[in-house]
């Protein structure tokens, strides 16, 4: 692994994959570290012929860190409640526009794109921005930054607000066990504990996940607008992936995200949550590699 730095911010990043395959741009979410990419999920990629690029947002596992004060809960509170109250220190567009340099850093011209849950924010937002340097697009368990949809199922809510008002963990061992328990929380019916423990400890190693990264980067999310319309210019291959058992980001947003997108393909799995359950790997890679196709297609008509 190594870093590249992004005006003010370095971008810790790994590549699997050939030199000449084609280029794929993995972008994980909230709270999330790179290695929360199911390594068998990159392979599977990796062995339909793409060059896999995954990468630590901001405030999160080895790379840079904000340093000014940190969010309070007033903070995110007004967040929540209303998009013109928020209060950030950076945005969607930020995020995107680190992703925009690491694809300069690693001098590719143009990639395909994959994000989840917040990742798929970014990656919309990247498409947007930056559309010449998306090749197809695939959102995850997303949504349009459209309030109504993919919202937080309210059954949901007061597991994570016990989790926002826990004490934080003193030791390793306390933060792997909470972190096993927050993606149990959000997972679908198929959640493999020993795997998540794993992907923890694999957080655990290169930086510990703390609230007020966490609050960043809700914080950015709360202040970035709607994007519903600016996806309907969207043109390349779109493929949306949601789970209908997830209640993080209600499937609301995944079907919103799909008719907001030209042409766009949904594909919805029954027992999935907040998650990438290991039993649907191969069908999701299937799909990320067949929309991707779709974007060869266009190029060559």
């Amino acid at each position: 692994m190594t870093s590249a730095q992004i005006g003010d911010v370095r971008i810790e990043y790994v590549v699997d994959g050939p030199d000449d395959g084609e280029p794929m741009l993995l972008i994980m979410g909230m709270g999330a570290q790179l290695v929360a990419w199911p390594q068998d999920l990159v392979d599977l990629l990796v062995d339909r012929g793409f060059r896999v690029v995954r990468y630590d947002n901001r405030d999160q596992g080895l790379s840079s860190f904000t340093e000014t004060p940190a969010p309070t809960r007033k903070d995110i509170a007004r967040g929540l409640a209303a998009r013109r109250l928020a209060r950030a220190d950076y945005t969607l567009a930020d995020l995107a526009a680190d992703a925009a340099g690491l694809l300069a850093h690693l001098g590719i011209d143009s990639a395909h794109v994959v994000g989840a849950s917040m990742g798929g924010m970014i990656a919309q937002q990247l498409t947007i921005d930056r559309p010449e340097l998306v090749r197809s697009l695939c959102s995850i368990m997303s949504n349009t930054g459209h309030r109504r949809y993919g919202r937080t199922s309210a059954r949901l809510l007061p597991a994570l607000v016990r989790q926002i008002r826990a004490n934080p963990p003193t030791t390793r061992e306390e933060a792997i066990a909470a972190s096993v328990e927050a993606f149990r929380v959000i997972a679908g019916k198929d959640f493999d504990a020993d795997e998540m423990r794993l992907m923890a400890e694999a957080h655990a190693a290169r930086g510990t996940v703390t609230s007020v990264s966490r609050d960043r980067q809700l914080n950015a999310i709360n202040a970035s607008p709607d994007r519903t319309a600016a996806l309907r210019r969207i043109t390349v291959p779109t493929l949306v992936i949601h789970g209908l058992r997830d209640r993080l980001v209600l499937p609301s947003g995944g079907v919103a995200t799909a008719r907001a997108v030209p042409g766009s393909r949904l594909l919805v799995f029954p027992e999935m949550g907040h998650d990438l359950p290991r039993g649907r790997r191969v069908e999701m890679a299937d799909a990320i590699a067949l929309n991707a196709s779709r974007a060869d297609s266009v190029a060559s008509s």
